[in-house]
This record gives structure tokens, C-alpha cells and sequence, in this order.
């Protein structure tokens, strides 16, 4: 929806020193040149989202390709059952893109767990040239990320990205064992039970049907000051805000032109804090805006502000958006996730939550250039 129309040049100074003097710019905010224009446009050929029975019952739930309806999947331990949802997702998004294993050149992935434990004893399993990233909430562009850029650059044919998260397994290393019971905070968030699989391909006569990944950004860490480690959205907010900002101010693109710009994962709380922020820098987000934090739980699921994980806006990417984007019904997509990147020590040692955001831009194979 075109609600607002807005150009770097046309925002008036006297607002943008207003702003300026408002709200001072997050730690790390540079206006340093960081637009990835992948010109050979990779190609989403495969994809596939597995969750937990509390995501299936959410709004998007029907989109879900996979829905387990066992917590522990049939496994002795959540962590055994998180390995075996991830290998779950990168089989079927294999499956889905016509390939087999063999035909996977790299494969990048990540996890919320120490050292990237699912990731990895994973990726032992399907025996592919792995890289893991870590970007906490943000692991999906970020794996995304990388892959255009190895696939755009000629180097691989054909690359694997995956994330996943746990609930329990994230409570007990972040927070508390549920055994605990502990008190949840009103402006918490519900870390999402899933996993995710893309699969990145070069731009063949084959594959130009696909959807595209026409650009990226890398993400700044930006730290606000916040150090509780329940209040997700009021730390990562920041980060979206400086990554949104560049987009809309350096990539040729405004809002107007995205059929969805979608975070992941600020939750209510955090997606409010991010139109403020973005309404003090000149640029008012409208309604083709949206956090996959917000949509994943409905608000009788008592989830509080929602969503978070890298499996939120993993599964949501390779479920819901994907199917628009094949559909048509969206032609273009910002797709910008976010990561606090805090350890299990550093706040209870006084460190605050340096955070993250990295966006990739998804086009429609039914988008036509329009002069971008």
C-alpha cells in the first residue's frame, strides 16, 4: 500500500536537525556506502519451514510446510530434538528444489545454542562444506547474505542456508530451566520453536522462474544502553532503524516501492519503538510494514510482545513471504532480521546487548526493473 512518498533530498533540514537533536543516533550508525547490488540475481529455488504445535496455531500457521506436534519430537532431549527438526527443513528444502544433497556446493547455517551446536553436529550428518554464522535473531539474512554473495560471484552453484531455534532449548541456556517456573516480564517475547531452509542457486534458464535476491546490506552493531534480557524489541530496535535507514536512503529505493518490509524479530513492543525511531529520522513506515515477531502468535496464545528466534522469521520467509513471491502477489520484499548479540554471561556481568540487522531485498520473477 502507497501511503507516503519520500526521497533523502525532499525531507526538510530544519526536520532532519530536529530529529537529529531529538534522538541521538545509535552506537555505530555510519553513513559509510554498504549496498550489495547482486547483478547476476541468485535464485530462491527450494524452501522449507518446520514448527513446533504452538506455531501452527498461529496465524500463518497454515503456511508452514511441517508441523510437529511433539516438542521433543520423539528424541530424549529438546537439543536432540532441534538437531533433528534443522536436518527436517534442509532435507525438504533440498527435496523441494529438484536436487539432491550432492548437487550442494556450501551449505551456511547457524543456531541460538553455544558454538552452534545444532548446526553443527547437523551439518555432520549431511556431510556438505559448511560455514556457520552466527547472528543470533538475524541468522537467516545473514546466512542469506552470504550465500548471494558466493553464488553472485560466481564461486558456487548452489548453496544451503538454515536456521532454527528452540524454545526450551533457548530458555534454559539464555534464561532459566523451565523446571524454574519463572516469572515472565509483560514486554518478553516467546523465542519460536522451528527451523528453516533455503536453498541459493545461480540464475539459469532453469531457475528464472525463482524468486531473486537483488541486494543486500550488512548490518552495523548498534548498542542503545539496553541490558535486560527479556526486553528483546527495545534493544534490537536500533539496529532495524540504522539498516532501514540505509536502505531507504542509499539503495534508490522508498518505502513505497517494498509490498512488505518485514523485521524479525522486535515483537509489538520493539516495532512500535522502530517507527518512532524511523519517524525521527523524516521517514514514516505505513502499513506495508510489519514484524514477524507480531505475526507468528495470536494474542490469545499469551505470548506477550510475540515472537523471537532465529526460527521466526526464518520459517515465516520460507513459508508465508515465499509463497507471495512465487505467487506474484508481492513483487518486491525487504527482508530485514535482527540478532542481540549478548552471551549467556554478559548482562549479569553489567554488559549491555550490542545488536544487530541485516537485509536482503527479494524479488518476485514477475518483477520488472522499473527503472531501479
Amino acid at each position: 500500500m502507497r501511503l507516503f512518498k519520500r526521497t533523502e533530498r525532499n525531507i526538510p533540514a530544519s526536520a532532519a536537525n530536529d530529529s537529529e537533536q531529538a534522538m541521538p543516533m545509535p552506537t555505530g550508525f555510519s553513513k559509510r556506502p554498504r549496498i550489495m547490488r547482486f547483478y547476476n540475481t541468485p535464485r530462491l529455488i527450494g524452501r522449507m519451514s518446520v514448527v513446533g504445535e504452538k506455531e501452527s496455531k498461529g496465524p500463518v500457521g497454515k503456511y508452514f510446510q511441517k508441523c510437529e506436534t511433539d516438542d521433543k519430537m520423539g528424541e530424549k532431549t529438546f537439543e536432540r530434538a532441534e538437531i533433528r527438526m534443522f536436518d527436517t527443513a534442509v532435507r525438504g528444502a533440498v527435496r523441494d528444489s529438484r536436487l539432491s544433497l550432492e548437487d550442494i556446493d556450501l551449505f551456511v547455517s547457524g543456531d541460538l545454542l553455544n558454538q552452534m551446536t545444532t548446526s553443527s553436529y547437523a551439518a555432520r550428518d549431511i556431510g556438505v562444506p559448511h560455514l556457520g554464522v552466527y547472528g543470533a535473531c538475524s541468522t537467516m539474512t545473514e546466512s542469506l547474505l552470504v550465500a548471494a554473495t558466493m553464488v553472485d560471484g560466481g564461486y558456487f552453484g548452489n548453496v544451503l542456508c538454515a536456521a532454527s531455534s528452540h524454545f526450551a532449548t533457548a530458555e534454559r541456556q539464555f534464561r532459566f530451566p523451565l523446571e524454574y517456573g519463572c516469572q515472565r516480564p509483560p514486554y518478553a517475547q516467546w523465542t519460536v520453536t522451528g527451523a528453516a531452509a533455503t536453498v541459493v542457486a545461480k540464475n539459469t534458464e532453469d531457475t528464472e522462474r525463482y524468486p531473486k535476491i537483488v541486494m543486500g546490506i550488512p548490518g552495523i552493531i548498534t548498542d542503545f544502553g539496553t541490558n535486560d534480557l527479556n526486553n528483546m524489541g527495545a534493544a534490537m530496535a536500533p539496529a532495524a532503524m540504522d539498516t532501514m535507514y540505509t536502505l531507504l536512503t542509499q539503495s534508490g529505493y522508498d518505502e513505497n516501492d517494498f509490498d512488505l518490509m518485514v523485521t524479525g524479530d522486535l515483537g509489538k513492543l520493539g516495532s512500535d519503538i522502530l517507527r518512532d525511531l524511523m519517524r525521527r529520522r523524516g521517514i514514516r513506515i505505513g502499513q506495508n510494514y510489519i514484524d514477524c515477531g507480531n505475526m507468528i502468535y495470536d494474542v490469545d496464545q499469551k505470548c506477550y510482545q510475540g515472537g523471537s528466534g532465529c526460527a521466526c522469521s526464518a520459517t515465516i520467509f520460507n513459508s508465508f513471504i515465499m509463497d507471495k513471491l512465487i505467487s506474484g502477489e508481492y513483487k518486491r520484499v525487504a527482508y530485514l532480521a535482527t540478532g542481540a548479540l549478548m552471551s549467556t554471561q554478559s548482562c549479569y556481568q553489567g554488559e549491555t546487548i550490542p545488536c544487530i540487522s541485516h537485509c536482503v531485498v527479494v524479488e518476485s520473477p514477475y518483477c520488472g526493473t522499473e527503472g531501479k
